[in-house]
């Protein structure tokens, strides 16, 4: 987006972010639904619990556990609030995820890595498109997860995919499908999931520290469910096409194409403080780096 300093055109689009961001707070209080209205669980029921919206996954040395959206979404915005596991929690995973079905699958990360008492929390982000990822980014956080609940949200359209933390973006990820030729999520309805499962062969220290099950069981919990989204349901439908059509929602709208003036500074700051890992600059890893970090 071009701004215009010092006219009046910059001080437009301030002010529609602003009003967009009163909007998503509205939004948040207003229609908060159900757990049970937009949710059910899709792996160890009896390892869930859920207290009047506020939901418990659990992970025991027997089980972990997860729930899905009753639907699946094409563009919109899907957040949810969490409390991260308190204390040791090596080896485990903590994950608010949208993904579409089967091995040609879309999907987009949220991964909370955990850790030994006293460290910090690292949170891993992904991107998979047709079934491919390897687009890790990992960031420190500039609070404790585990002390109160926190907004994880995604907001993806047809230009960019926003990763936001309380509502400050740390990760983008562009459409640069015509441009260069990569591939973008935007063919494929997802679903919005939420899990708590053992990963300690990768996890914590690349899978030096086991999960210690002396301190089982390990409890994430999450609330306040908002999907502000177009339902993706059968072609014979017609939703699936208004979904692609391009200027019916908000998210479609000019000033939502890339970030604004504030957002690019607070992902100026993330990046630089809290950034950690990031697989454009591992060239260790890949020896032509992927064509999306060189533009």
């Amino acid at each position: 987006m071009k701004i215009l300093h010092g006219s009046g055109i910059h001080s437009s689009v301030m002010h529609f972010h602003v009003r967009l961001l009163c909007f998503w707070m509205l939004f948040s209080l207003a229609f908060s639904a159900n757990f049970t209205d937009l949710f059910q669980p899709f792996w160890a029921p009896d390892h869930i619990v859920n207290e009047d919206n506020l939901v418990k996954l659990t992970l025991d040395n027997t089980s972990g556990c997860g729930i899905r959206s009753r639907r699946n979404y094409l563009f919109g915005r899907a957040s949810v609030q969490i409390k991260l596991i308190e204390g040791d929690s090596a080896g485990t995973v903590t994950a608010f995820y949208m993904s579409s079905d089967g091995p040609d699958h879309d999907e987009l990360d949220f991964e909370f890595l955990g850790n030994v008492s006293g460290e910090p929390y690292l949170v891993q982000t992904n991107v998979y498109v047709n079934g491919t990822g390897n687009r890790e980014q990992r960031h420190s956080l500039w609070f404790d997860p585990t002390a109160d609940f926190h907004s994880y949200s995604f907001l993806w359209n047809r230009h960019c995919i926003i990763f936001l933390i309380d509502g400050i973006p740390i990760r983008v990820f562009t459409n640069k499908e015509e441009e260069i030729g990569v591939p973008y999520p935007k063919n494929q309805g997802m679903g919005i999931y939420g899990s708590v499962w053992n990963a300690d062969d990768w996890a914590t220290q690349g899978g030096s520290v086991k999960t210690d099950w002396s301190h089982a069981p390990f409890i994430s919990a999450f609330r306040s469910f908002n999907i502000d989204a177009c339902e993706y349901l059968a072609e014979s439908d017609g939703t699936v096409g208004k979904c692609r059509e391009g200027g019916l929602y908000w998210w479609d709208k000019p000033a939502l194409n890339s970030l604004s003036l504030h957002q690019s500074r607070q992902l100026k700051w993330v990046r630089a403080k809290h950034l950690v890992y990031d697989y454009c600059k591992d060239t260790g890893r890949f020896n032509e780096l992927p064509r999306e970090c060189l533009s």
